[in-house]
């Protein structure tokens, strides 16, 4: 993802939604300064061959 664009959206008073096009990735904690990411932010990958 170097050099691409992330969006920051403030969900609470000083917690921010890290995304990536789509995909939410994780909250920013300014006051704790803390990163919390989400598991699995791309979801269940299914291999093409099962």
């Amino acid at each position: 993802m170097a050099g691409q664009k992330l969006g920051i959206t403030e969900v609470d008073d000083g917690i921010w939604l890290v995304s990536f096009m789509h995909y939410d990735l994780g909250y920013i904690d300014l006051e704790q300064r803390t990163l919390r990411t989400i598991d699995k932010p791309f979801g269940t990958r299914l291999s093409p061959m099962s």
